[in-house]
């Protein structure tokens, strides 16, 4: 059975940057399958204050009402601004809510690596800071 897979923009749907969300339906693009009466998992690379989760679930609820949703995440952060909780978790990491994290995967990245560093420092990561990510 194929599973239907979408990539979305949620940039206009951000409350922390500017261009903040689009009224207009017709300037957002569709997602190339029908989300209703679905089961849908987001899947998002590290989970911070909440805010890209958000976003994402307003622009899917732009697209349809889907049977579930739930949120699968590589990496858990912390740090929440807002009550979101995923259901699935890759890995909890402790940082400070200074530090930059970074997943790289082999498929757009040749390598599997988890990056921690000080925000100026994130191109070469201090020694210490870089975790492989195993390989199911």
């Amino acid at each position: 059975m194929d599973i239907p897979v979408a990539a979305m923009d949620i940039s206009s749907y951000r409350d922390d940057r500017t261009g903040r969300r689009s009224g207009d339906p017709s300037v957002r693009p569709r997602l190339p399958f029908p989300i209703a009466k679905k089961n849908v998992v987001l899947v998002d690379d590290v989970l911070f204050t909440g805010r890209t989760i958000r976003a994402a679930m307003d622009s899917l609820f732009d697209r349809g009402r889907a049977a579930t949703v739930q949120l699968l995440v590589l990496i858990d952060r912390g740090h929440r601004e807002l009550p979101i909780r995923a259901d699935y978790v890759g890995k909890v990491l402790p940082t400070s809510r200074r530090e930059v994290v970074q997943v790289r995967l082999r498929e757009t990245d040749k390598v599997d690596e988890v990056l921690i560093a000080e925000p100026a420092g994130l191109g070469r990561a201090p020694a210490g800071t870089r975790a492989r990510m195993p390989r199911s």
